[in-house]
């Protein structure tokens, strides 16, 4: 990740955002992922620059407890792993979430994303960090769907259908990128189906509206459909 900062003006009808680079930017893996050094597609997004807070420092230490217990290791040691992943990721930035800190909002949100990636990859259970978890944001129940992963427990889960297919229809010939879904295990996803969705999102404070999710995550994760139906 490439730190710059960037400028927004209009100029003959077109928009344009002009970026300044803290650093070279590597040419050559510029031209090996993009096939090309003088045009390629970035994906940004605006930093949120104000001061690291508290309830994401707490977020930090909760997930860091559910890994020590899971894998009983030192939370010190998986501290500085995380800390040295971002640093990698960074291309050598430091991380601090202390009072005093540096760091912005931004900053720790990468630094969380680093933690709760490693935890879907190697499934390690939300205990203590259940309850501070962001869920209203997409990316956790992208991550709950990308890898099956129950949004309530964290236990193996279906794909539920919020827009619910009718009776009869066959599922491999519907185009799920139109749908939207939730990552819910066998039990929860009776529950939904048995008290509906408003008793239910009050029961468990989640978002039920679900997400839609691309071609290629709904292939990976194995749920067969026609999908280049327009």
């Amino acid at each position: 990740m490439q730190r710059s900062r960037s400028k927004y003006f209009e100029r003959n009808g077109k928009s344009y955002l002009l970026v300044e680079l803290d650093q070279q930017p590597n040419l050559d893996h510029i031209e090996t992922v993009s096939g090309s050094r003088d045009q390629l597609y970035l994906d940004w997004e605006l930093a949120d620059t104000r001061k690291a807070r508290p309830q994401q420092r707490r977020l930090f230490f909760a997930l860091l407890n559910d890994i020590a217990d899971y894998f009983v290791v030192p939370q010190d040691f998986l501290k500085a792993m995380f800390y040295g992943q971002y640093r990698e990721y960074t291309n050598g930035n430091e991380i601090s979430l202390s009072d005093t800190t540096e760091s912005s909002v931004s900053d720790a949100n990468v630094l969380l994303d680093l933690v709760i990636d490693f935890m879907f990859t190697w499934r390690v259970p939300f205990k203590q960090g259940y309850e501070l978890l962001p869920r209203e944001q997409e990316y956790y129940l992208f991550q709950c769907c990308r890898h099956r992963v129950c949004m309530i427990c964290g236990n193996r889960a279906d794909i539920h259908h919020v827009d619910v297919i009718g009776a009869g229809l066959n599922r491999t010939h519907v185009d799920h990128t139109k749908r939207h879904v939730m990552a819910l295990c066998r039990v929860h996803h009776s529950e939904i189906e048995q008290i509906g969705s408003v008793a239910f999102s009050a029961k468990y404070h989640v978002p039920v509206d679900g997400i839609k999710l691309d071609k290629e995550t709904l292939k990976r994760i194995g749920l067969k459909g026609e999908y280049d139906v327009n």
